[in-house]
């Protein structure tokens, strides 16, 4: 035999059919991941492919605009530009980072912090970088298109909001989605501009519109070189408001300087027909983007810009609540309708003097004389005789101690307080001597101006409480009803109309001729005669000042409620404000007020007068979401009860 074949190693056969077998299953595999690659994620791949050449920019759909209720814009949209960086291709971003953030004047490490933020997002989805685009940045872009291929121009439409603070808290500002809201909300995509406070807020859906796309052709160094098809964005709906504008200027106007909160309501139906807080902010500053030190600042400022005290000032009421007191007394029947005191300037009570504003005292007075000339001693007396429990009943059933409803986001409930509310929150028992104090609208009671609105419109169409909303709507506004005999509300009415129109009453400076204007004024303590004695006096401790007016006196068609802290008077502070609001309504009936002319351009141009005296129209603003406090004003809310005897201030 050959030695060639002496020295042949051959393989078992065991080992060649496991060689076999792992050869056969190695193709298999092969095959098998062909498969997958072809034919079971070939839409994927075939996606990811196609995002190689075809890029998508978004077209962002155009906020709803918001109109008077005769049609008239207050707060509609204007173009502008957004510039967008493209994130495609990582080592071309990261080569031409230094040269993009000089470009748009903007630095490095702003530009890299905002790419560590889009992380998580998808390589193929751009990023605003820079939200309000200058004409130099267009410029840059344009010029630079063929070296920097990486930067995009967004058309966007900005908020449009009246200058100079004018309803602001009404209408609310945008801002961009929070997380937080992206969780509640599969609709939000990062980077959505959404509502963020007031109307802009609490109606997004209906104002938000639907976003676009835009499909282009791109080669390999990310160039433009066709285009396919576009789907255009749907604009959101507009909302048409109960507001009338003539009246929202002339409340906005008398609020100019001051710090406070006025309220139009018709009580028929529940619409808000103005609706003004100052001090105010800027919602424009928000239509872009606010500053870290914008943004602190209004947040720290003592003036409280943020505060919607229409709906979130929760203050002592003062004499206004006199009124409820005299509708609980008439009802109840606890005591005669010719229920008669003598009022010497003060009054005793469970061993405690307590003070009549009018040092001097009222003499004999009935029901009627006690509205006009707003007696303290008689409601000392209604009170002692109602009890705490008895006025928390009517209290609450007439709106107070809870939220009206009205259809924007923040409002508080004020507070009425009873023996179980004490006991709940305090541990303790009600004492017969805070009883007296709650009785003329002072100690652990709280009320909005909204809430006080309400209240009088309620009381003065005989129970029936219509809940207060902007949004016109041809639907009636849901509605609370807790009659009220048509004995009481003449007696109510016929007093308020005499607190305007007889001499010696309280708002007789403010009558109006030939117009049956009727109303309640009120002063409210914010610290007790003792604490203020202590503290001195001090500006920020002055009395507020309260007034609730309706006309006509029969079938009432407009309810203004006025409050000005630190006004110190109703009758000098808060009374004239509500007196030009009725006069401008019925001037406006009449024909002698004609109806100013708002168009889409005329939106920014509130007029001069306003702005120039707007304490606050160079002030910037804030985000609703983070910013619109839901607490009470921490100088004026009284919660607590009064541990030392109260002495009633001016009516």
């Amino acid at each position: 035999m050959s030695p060639w074949f002496q020295n042949d190693n051959r393989l078992p056969q065991t080992r060649l059919t496991v060689i076999s077998y792992t050869i056969v299953g190695l193709m298999a595999l092969l095959l098998l991941g062909f498969w997958k690659l072809q034919i079971i994620n070939s839409d994927r791949y075939a996606q990811l492919a196609e995002r190689n050449r075809i890029r998508s920019i978004p077209i962002i759909a155009p906020r709803g605009a918001m109109l008077d209720r005769y049609g008239r814009v207050i707060v509609d949209n204007y173009p502008s530009f957004s510039v967008l960086l493209l994130r495609d291709d990582p080592v071309q971003l990261d080569h031409m980072l230094p040269q993009i953030a000089d470009g748009l004047n903007l630095t490095l490490d702003d530009v890299q912090q905002q790419l560590d933020a889009a992380k998580t997002l998808p390589h193929f989805q751009p990023i605003v970088i820079k939200p309000e685009a200058t004409p130099g940045d267009i410029a840059f872009i344009e010029s630079h298109r063929a070296d920097i291929p990486l930067l995009e121009m967004l058309m966007v439409h900005r908020r449009r909001y009246p200058r100079g603070g004018f309803m602001a808290h009404v209408s609310g500002y945008v801002g961009e989605v929070s997380a937080d809201q992206i969780e509640e909300n599969s609709r939000y995509r990062p980077g959505d501009i959404v509502g963020k406070a007031g109307l802009e807020r609490q109606y997004n859906e209906q104002l938000m519109g639907v976003d676009g796309m835009r499909r282009s052709i791109v080669n390999s160094v990310g160039r433009e070189v066709g285009r396919l098809e576009q789907t255009d964005a749907v604009p959101g709906k507009p909302i048409r408001l109960t507001i009338d504008y003539d009246l929202q200027l002339v409340a906005e106007e008398s609020l100019v300087g001051k710090k406070g909160a006025v309220v139009a309501l018709d009580p028929k139906t529940g619409d808000v027909l103005a609706m003004a807080s100052q001090p105010s902010y800027d919602p424009n500053d928000f239509a872009v983007r606010i500053s870290k030190d914008e943004w602190q600042s209004l947040n720290e400022d003592p003036e409280r810009p943020l505060l919607d005290r229409a709906i979130q000032a929760q203050l002592a009421p003062g004499s206004i609540f006199k009124i409820l007191m005299a509708t609980a007394m008439l009802e109840s029947k606890a005591i005669p309708a010719d229920y008669h005191v003598f009022c010497p300037g003060s009054a005793e009570f469970y061993g405690r003097v307590f003070h009549d504003w009018k040092k001097e005292g009222h003499g004999t007075v009935d029901l009627h004389d006690a509205i006009v000339h707003s007696c303290d001693v008689f409601f000392y007396n209604v009170g002692k005789q109602l009890g705490i429990d008895k006025i928390s009943f009517y209290g609450a059933n007439l709106g107070l101690g809870r939220k009206t409803g009205i259809d924007l986001p923040g409002e508080e409930p004020g507070l009425m307080p009873s023996e179980a509310w004490k006991e709940r929150i305090y541990h303790q028992k009600w004492y017969p001597g805070e009883t007296i104090s709650v009785a003329i609208g002072q100690g652990a009671i709280a009320a909005t101006p909204v809430q006080l609105g309400y209240m009088i419109g309620g009381i003065i169409m005989g129970g029936r409480f219509h809940q207060p909303h902007l949004l016109l709507s041809d639907q009636a506004a849901p509605e609370v009803d807790f009659p009220i005999s048509d004995s009481t509300v003449d007696t109510v009415t016929q007093g308020m109309y005499g607190v305007v129109n007889e001499p010696g009453g309280t708002a007789f400076a403010s009558k109006l001729s030939g117009i049956e204007f009727a109303g309640k004024t009120g002063s409210a303590q914010v610290i007790s005669n003792q604490g203020l004695a202590r503290a001195g006096k001090q500006a920020d401790l002055k009395d507020n000042a309260w007034f609730v007016g309706f006309a006509p006196r029969q079938n009432a068609e407009i309810v203004v409620a006025v409050l000005v802290q630190g006004g110190e008077h109703g009758a000098s502070a808060a009374a004239p404000i509500a007196r030009d609001i009725v006069k401008a309504y019925y001037d406006k009936k009449q024909g002698k007020l004609p109806p100013q002319e708002l168009t889409t351009q005329a939106v920014p141009g509130i007029p001069p007068a306003f702005a120039a005296q707007s304490a606050r129209a160079s002030k910037p603003n804030a985000d609703a979401e983070e910013g619109v406090p839901t607490k009470p004003d921490p100088v004026a809310a009284t919660t607590t009860p009064v541990a030392t005897a109260p002495v009633s201030v001016n009516p």
